[in-house]
């Protein structure tokens, strides 16, 4: 009995240790994300200064990167047991890319 309650001891620890480094990392994600959201409105607020060649994929670009600090980190893509989630929203990923690809060449060509 006293070996299961120091398991039980040792393995609540570690769990809570476990909680404090996913809550930091989701802390640190969350700061991320809000400067990125920062930095989209300053280029849409400083659009007249800047190159609308620059402005909208630097916004795209930082939309792609949220997304991936959304999926990784509060959706917890990043986990081992999410593969089947994970393989279905790359797959739709990957058929939207190509579907917008191919409207994109036939629309410009």
């Amino acid at each position: 009995m006293n070996a299961n309650s120091h398991q039980n001891k040792v393995d609540l620890k570690y769990r809570r240790k476990k909680s404090a480094e996913e809550m930091k990392h989701q802390l640190i994600s969350f700061v991320m994300m809000i400067l990125l959201t920062v930095l989209s409105f300053v280029s849409v607020i400083y659009r007249d200064h800047l190159d609308p060649y620059f402005t909208i994929p630097f916004i795209i670009l930082l939309a792609v990167i949220q997304l991936v600090f959304q999926l990784y980190y509060f959706m917890h893509m990043k986990n081992k047991e999410h593969g089947i989630p994970a393989m279905f929203l790359y797959s739709g990923l990957v058929v939207g890319l190509v579907t917008v690809l191919a409207f994109v060449t036939i629309v410009w060509l």
